[in-house]
């Protein structure tokens, strides 16, 4: 049996055809019938087929005939493609012995597509490259096949040639997955050691787990544990997903499918997580993933009907399946109570907001993106600050150290002016520069993170009309000028519009920022004074003038002391309303800070 089973995940930069390659092997393997096919089969998520992406990894097993005339089971991963989910495809390809590597040869090697072929070679996979989209007008498959050797390392005869959305060339690549990647090695003898990889919440069920069994066999009615933590629990189904849940009475040794044990507990379902039995435990765990480190934070805050437990449940529920995300409570004098969340980047941030609100009907706040920086202090103690509010008093402050990142572009040429002179405006600083073809240049950069976390990407592909990519890793920290730009309504500091900058950037963003908060925040009764300051100094101010009544109207005749009584009495009556007036500052002044930097 385990010398028939094949695991693979297929990896590509985003928008080459991942998706849609996964389709054409659920049709042409039959797991699913003509009337349950749709596009994009196994992405779940509303929000994953509005947009075209991936953002979740999902599990299919399929029986494939090869035209040798054996029976092969394929248990196949589809993964996400856009650099804030590298950390799905690091555990989908922790339970794979082969990847597909899918490239758009109308676009070349992009990229995602590098960090993800490496991601393979670190995990010791056979790595088989698919040229999809070969139907399109408008192709160099040539220049692809060169991008192909050159810069990924792989060898260009390897390479099928695939239409996916037409089917053709489909067969020759689950052909090659059957003969190229090797079965899974794993001992079928107890004890048993299933590799826990995924997991998500059902309301009815528990949490419901994916494994992959790496030794012995699981079976329904096994008493399970935990490695981690000891906790007990009874199996009460398994089964794997076609992609539809099929029950089985047992996963044997190198079979990937499902798990139900009533576990209730969110926190006993980790991530990277070793289950083994409990009348003959495994001696060790095995090796778990690398921790997701966040790369961005903000806080989320519950407004309008939505309160802070209801926020909590939905935040754990939502780290079930995804165990990149991070959170911890916290409370603003401007917001209340709320939690300071960690994600893998902006996009990550935008997909989980949304989720909140459409999966959990929360209403949020979400204050502008940060990221975390080393502060060492005058007494030699080193912490880390992901809140601009937790910063010291300046007198505390030795130093501060932002967080670097080794960023990788790939541009055309013809491009190339206006993406080096925004990395120069980014503070960015050239570690390489190469042609990898007669019109194609890969950029090496060091860019502070806190530069990339706005609107970076948006600008590199509005700039290069879409064609430039980027992956990026983190490469440290280092010193730099830093300082709290603050911002005060009527004279009270907002604590979640406070941004960390660059000491020579905070005036230009301080003047920027108060313009735009002028903008945003409604008239009231009572002028509004909007100011930038950096520590007790004001750089910047605007001012909401006051809705005004003419109280002048009446009057007519008589001296002009009479008009200027009026008119003080009104200037007090405003004075004292503005005392006791609140502003309420709206979910659009705290994006006001993406809009300026």
């Amino acid at each position: 049996m385990q010398k028939n089973i094949r695991n693979f995940a297929i990896i590509a930069h985003v928008d080459h055809g991942k998706s849609t390659l996964a389709d054409r092997f659920i049709e042409l393997t039959g797991a699913l019938s003509t009337r349950e096919l749709r596009e994009q089969v196994l992405d779940t998520m509303d929000i994953e087929r509005e947009r075209g992406i991936t953002i979740k990894a999902q599990t299919a097993r399929l029986k494939y005939h090869s035209r040798s005339g054996q029976e092969y089971i394929l248990n196949m991963i589809d993964t996400p493609g856009h650099v804030d989910f590298s950390y799905e495809v690091s555990r989908s390809l922790a339970a794979c012995e082969g990847a597909v590597l899918v490239i758009d040869v109308s676009q070349g090697v992009e990229a995602q597509t590098l960090a993800n072929a490496y991601l393979a070679v670190q995990h010791d996979l056979v790595i088989i490259p698919v040229m999809n989209k070969i139907d399109l007008p408008q192709i160099d498959l040539d220049m692809a096949l060169e991008q192909l050797e050159h810069i990924v390392g792989l060898k260009k005869e390897e390479a099928l040639l695939v239409s996916a959305k037409k089917g053709t060339g489909i067969e020759d690549v689950l052909e090659n997955i059957v003969t190229r990647i090797p079965p899974p090695k794993g001992n079928e003898n107890p004890p048993l050691k299933a590799l826990l990889f995924d997991s998500w919440f059902d309301p009815y069920r528990g949490v419901i787990v994916l494994v992959r069994i790496v030794d012995g066999r699981l079976q329904t009615g096994n008493r399970i544990t935990l490695m981690s933590n000891g906790a007990e629990y009874l199996a009460e189904e398994i089964g794997y997903l076609t992609p539809k849940p099929v029950k089985v009475e047992a996963l044997e040794t190198g079979e990937v499918g499902y798990l139900i044990a009533g576990i209730k507990n969110l926190a006993h379902a980790r991530i990277g997580e070793t289950i083994t039995l409990v009348n003959h435990p495994a001696s060790e765990a095995l090796p778990g993933f690398k921790e997701a480190k966040p790369m961005v934070f903000c806080g989320l805050y519950p407004t309008g009907d939505s309160n802070i437990d209801e926020l909590r449940d939905a935040l754990e529920k939502l780290r079930l399946n995804d165990a990149s995300l991070h959170f911890e409570p916290e409370h603003s004098p401007a917001l209340g109570f709320g939690f300071r969340a960690g994600f893998l980047g902006l996009l990550h941030r935008e997909i989980i907001q949304e989720r909140l609100e459409r999966e959990f009907n929360l209403s949020l706040i979400t204050t502008a993106p940060s990221v975390s920086y080393r502060v060492v202090k005058t007494n030699g103690e080193v912490v880390e600050v992901h809140n601009p509010s937790e910063l010291p008093e300046p007198q505390f402050i030795e130093r501060i150290e932002e967080p670097m990142i080794d960023a990788l572009i790939l541009t055309p040429d013809r491009y190339l002016g206006p993406l080096l002179q925004l990395l120069d405006d980014r503070r960015g600083q050239q570690k390489r520069m190469e042609y990898i073809s007669t019109n194609r240049v890969v950029l090496d950069y060091l860019i502070p993170l806190n530069e990339v976390v706005f609107d970076f990407y948006n600008q590199l592909k509005s700039l290069s009309q879409g064609y430039a990519s980027m992956d990026y890793e983190l490469a440290g920290y280092r010193e730099e000028p830093l300082v709290k730009l603050d911002i005060l309504v009527n004279y009270e500091e907002v604590d979640a519009l406070s941004v960390i900058v660059h000491k020579d950037k905070a005036y230009y963003i301080g003047r920027a920022l108060v313009d735009r908060l002028r903008r945003t925040i409604p008239r009231q009764q009572f002028e509004v004074v909007i100011q930038a300051a950096v520590g007790k100094r004001v750089i910047a101010r605007e001012t909401v003038k006051p809705f005004r009544k003419d109280v002048l109207a009446k009057l007519y005749g008589g001296d002009y002391t009479r008009k200027m009584k009026v008119l003080e009495k009104q200037k007090e009556g405003k004075k004292r309303m503005k005392r006791v007036g609140r502003v309420d500052i709206p979910q659009e002044a705290f994006l006001a800070i993406l809009e300026v930097k």
